[in-house]
């Protein structure tokens, strides 16, 4: 089955920094976009970044550029997320997500994906 299972949250100070896991089974996270989605509280699920299956084309939302990266491992078919200068309006749940019909795609997006995990919490907060 497929499986993603989200770690790596928590609370921090807003500037700090946060690594984010995504620990991908019963497929191979290098072939498939993957994607990570956050939703706060009262507010719609949004998209944050995403990476590419083969070619790794990652892209991001306005608001985390600059602060956020997308990275894969293939060795250990994980897709971390990399959170800096985090500030408070980045507290949510964060969830990451594939989309198994994306193995012949460029680049990638956020709509399509199939298989989500239960997300992890990550609170910016003084």
């Amino acid at each position: 089955q497929w499986q993603l299972v989200e770690s790596g949250g928590g609370l921090v100070q807003p500037g700090g920094s946060l690594r984010l896991s995504c620990a991908a089974s019963g497929f191979a996270a290098s072939v498939y976009d993957i994607a990570w989605f956050r939703q706060a509280p009262g507010k719609e699920r949004e998209g944050v970044t995403c990476i590419s299956g083969h070619e790794a084309i990652t892209k991001y939302s306005d608001s985390v550029k600059g602060r956020f990266t997308i990275s894969r491992d293939n060795a250990k078919n994980t897709v971390y997320l990399q959170m800096n200068s985090l500030k408070p309006e980045d507290t949510a749940v964060y969830y990451c997500a594939v989309d198994e019909d994306s193995a012949y795609d460029i680049g990638c997006n956020f709509h399509g994906f199939d298989y989500w995990g239960k997300g992890t919490l990550v609170t910016v907060s003084a």
